[in-house]
């Protein structure tokens, strides 16, 4: 493990925990690759990264990670996250996160965060509207 590859995730955790889409995507290189495994494209660039970070806080505005394990080597960490928070569908978010993140010259290369999808999407995902009576 190295001190600057653990500092860039503390940094970067933080980041994730403040919801600040700005400093996440401050974080990348500029050709930086954002794939949440769940049924999305990658997203590339920073800008877009920051928008889908964004995105993700609008979606869950009390969003939280708890860490479970976090394994460090010179150029990527590998950690796992308790997910959670109140999405505006009112449902509860119960997620488990797995991260593999590639770092090149002190910034996050690749991020790839995988999720139960089927699980986030019912938790996101608005109530379907109960059917009418006599419809």
């Amino acid at each position: 493990m190295t001190a600057t590859t653990r500092e860039l995730f503390e940094r970067y955790h933080a980041c994730w925990e403040a919801r600040d889409p700005d400093r996440i995507a401050e974080l990348h290189t500029v050709d930086s690759v954002f794939h949440l495994h769940s049924g999305q494209p990658p997203t590339r660039g920073r800008a877009a990264i920051r928008q889908a970070a964004a995105g993700m806080f609008e979606l869950v505005p009390d969003l939280t990670f708890e860490r479970v394990s976090l394994r460090v080597g010179e150029d990527f960490w590998v950690t796992q996250f308790k997910m959670t928070g109140t999405p505006a569908s009112g449902a509860e978010l119960d997620v488990d996160l797995a991260d593999f993140v590639l770092v090149e010259n002190g910034a996050v290369k690749e991020k790839h965060s995988y999720v139960d999808g089927m699980a986030m999407q019912a938790a996101i995902a608005p109530a379907e509207a109960s059917p009418r009576p006599g419809s």
